[in-house]
C-alpha cells in the first residue's frame, strides 16, 4: 500500500515532530511516499533545492501513485487543503487527523466534507489506535 502523508510545511512547522511520529506509525501500514514531511531539512534532489513547480509536479505524481492520503490538518495549510482536494477529485480515500485540544479552528471545507474521514485526537499516542482501526 502506498500512502501519501501531508502536513503543513510553509504554513508552519509547529507539528513537525508529530508528523515524524505519524509517519513512523504509517510505515507499519505501507510505504509512505512523503517521509520528508517529518523532517526539518530542506528538500533537495540531486544536491539542489527544487523549484515550486518541481515540488508541485512531484507531489501531484505521488498523489496519483498513492492508494490513499492521510493528512494532519491541525496547522492550517493551503498546500494541504489543495492536496486533499486533488486526492478527493481522483477518488482517493482521505483520512484527516486533527488535534481537538489545539485551540486552532478546523476549516469547514475539511470538517464538512463527506469525502473526508475526520478523526480527532488529543494526544499523539491516540493516533496509533485511529490508524489501526482505519487500516483494518
Amino acid at each position: 500500500m502506498k500512502i501519501y502523508f501531508c502536513g503543513s510545511i510553509r504554513g508552519g512547522r509547529d507539528l513537525a515532530h508529530t508528523y515524524e511520529q505519524i509517519i513512523g506509525m504509517l510505515q507499519a501500514k505501507g510505504t509512505v511516499l512523503t517521509e520528508h514531511i517529518g523532517s526539518d531539512e530542506v528538500i533537495q534532489e540531486n544536491d539542489r533545492v527544487l523549484s515550486d513547480k518541481e515540488i508541485h509536479d512531484r507531489d501531484l505524481s505521488w498523489i496519483v501513485e498513492s492508494d490513499l492520503l492521510v493528512a494532519e490538518v491541525t496547522v492550517p495549510s493551503l498546500g494541504v487543503g489543495y492536496e486533499i482536494g486533488r486526492a478527493i477529485e481522483m477518488g482517493k480515500p482521505v483520512l484527516c487527523l486533527y488535534n481537538a485540544g489545539s485551540g486552532k479552528a478546523l476549516s469547514a471545507m475539511i470538517a464538512g466534507s463527506d469525502k473526508v474521514e475526520m478523526k480527532l485526537y488529543r494526544r499523539v499516542e491516540e493516533i496509533k489506535r485511529i490508524l489501526d482501526e482505519y487500516f483494518k
